[in-house]
């Protein structure tokens, strides 16, 4: 298919998703259309581009918008199309007889163990996941809490892109939690077609945004499935083509994104100078991630700023430091990074659903990460060795980010 159509829509309003994925159901294959097809190539172009036109106005400096206006005009000339012509509405693909969703003789290609195991040793697996106020780890264990407000590519490699919005938890708080998730599982092979999975507040779908719950209609169809756990709130899709098992959830208002992935899907790509804003494999940049050494005096100076003005809106439910990690330590008995984010989360919020996606976060580690050692992070202190990771239990000296909590709490207890 065009490149222009891996672009996720990045606003709400803007429907250029949903045009794009009209597009690809009405032309599933005819990238190579022969010359008697072009005239059928041509019409689902111009309905191409009228679903643009009609979505213009909402879709105002949106990328994936321009790309796709740009391609259009591209591909008309590519295939002599005429702007002017007959504009039928898309053909939806249909299943042939006996649904390929019950079909289990995939071709081997399309299941990525049996395919790897015949050349080399077993994969290594790795684990990103994305929760809370949000928390990052990153498929290299680094655990990172950031701002990033807005759209930020979450994972771009060859195989699929995965897009988040973060949205201001409360009115005037930079604390952001994710509102937003568009998954693009591109076109491969013999196995699956391009397939679009997008979950918003309030609306956690059981099925991909063309209603259809696996691969579309090719021979593996199969190798791409999405399963509903708890209905509107847990959704799992496995993408046995590439190995990859992918957890959704809501929690309260808000999504948790987890996923397992071998290291070789994880570093498909062409481009790895475009990479640098990939968040599950680079982390936050810098200037998006809150380093708690600097938080505190930030907290301090805006406590102060406050008394001074006018006072912004409190959370809906007021924790201190002793009842925050006292209502953590019911989910997370051990005091890791999940904990720590727990209790930053319900200083910040007052949010107790929180408190579950932390819980949950670390559920989804404990499925998905194929390292067992590795499950608890903790915060890195002096006493540590080089790296985010330490013997199991709590470390040996309080952080930079316990004060930062203390002092938070006495924040929020000045403002009441």
């Amino acid at each position: 298919p065009p490149a222009l159509l891996s672009l996720p829509a990045v606003t709400s309003p803007c429907k250029i998703l949903k045009c794009n994925s009209e597009f690809w159901a009405a032309t599933s294959g005819s990238h190579h259309l022969g010359a008697e097809e072009a005239p059928e190539f041509c019409t689902a172009l111009r309905a191409y581009a009228h679903c643009t036109r009609r979505t213009a106005r909402t879709c105002r400096g949106d990328l994936a918008y321009h790309s796709a206006v740009h391609g259009i005009d591209d591909l008309m000339v590519q295939h002599n199309c005429s702007k002017d012509g007959p504009t039928s509405q898309p053909r939806l693909r249909t299943l042939p007889p006996g649904d390929s969703q019950e079909r289990s003789d995939s071709p081997e290609i399309c299941h990525y163990e049996k395919s790897f195991h015949k050349h080399s040793a077993a994969p290594n697996y790795t684990h990103c996941g994305l929760f809370g106020d949000p928390h990052l780890r990153t498929f290299t264990d680094t655990f990172q809490t950031c701002k990033v407000q807005g759209a930020w590519p979450l994972i771009d490699n060859n195989y699929l892109n995965v897009q988040v919005t973060n949205t201001p938890v409360l009115p005037g708080s930079s604390a952001t939690a994710t509102s937003k998730l568009t998954i693009i599982f591109k076109s491969f092979q013999e196995c699956v077609d391009q397939k679009v999975y997008q979950a918003e507040m309030d609306e956690l779908p059981a099925a991909f945004a063309d209603g259809s719950k696996n691969g579309g209609d090719k021979h593996g169809a199969n190798s791409l499935k999405i399963t509903e756990k708890v209905s509107g709130q847990h959704i799992e899709i496995q993408a046995k083509y590439i190995g990859t098992t992918i957890v959704v959830r809501q929690v309260g208002r808000y999504l948790t994104f987890a996923v397992r992935m071998p290291e070789e899907v994880v570093n498909a790509v062409e481009d790895r100078d475009s990479q640098g804003l990939y968040l599950c494999l680079r982390g936050c940049p810098l200037n998006q991630q809150i380093d708690f050494q600097t938080f505190r005096s930030a907290q301090a100076a805006e406590g102060r700023t406050r008394r001074k003005g006018p006072s912004l809106p409190a959370p809906p439910e007021a924790f201190t430091y002793e009842s925050a990690t006292a209502k953590c330590r019911e989910k997370l008995p051990v005091e890791d990074l999940y904990f720590q984010s727990c209790v930053f989360d319900l200083l910040t919020t007052g949010d107790v659903n929180f408190m579950l996606a932390a819980y949950y976060a670390f559920e989804d580690v404990k499925m998905l990460h194929s390292n067992k050692d590795k499950l608890h992070l903790y915060e890195r202190t002096r006493d540590l060795a080089q790296g985010n990771t330490a013997p199991l239990g709590p470390p040996r000296a309080p952080t930079a980010l316990w004060v930062a909590l203390l002092c938070l709490s006495q924040c929020w207890l000045g403002l009441l």
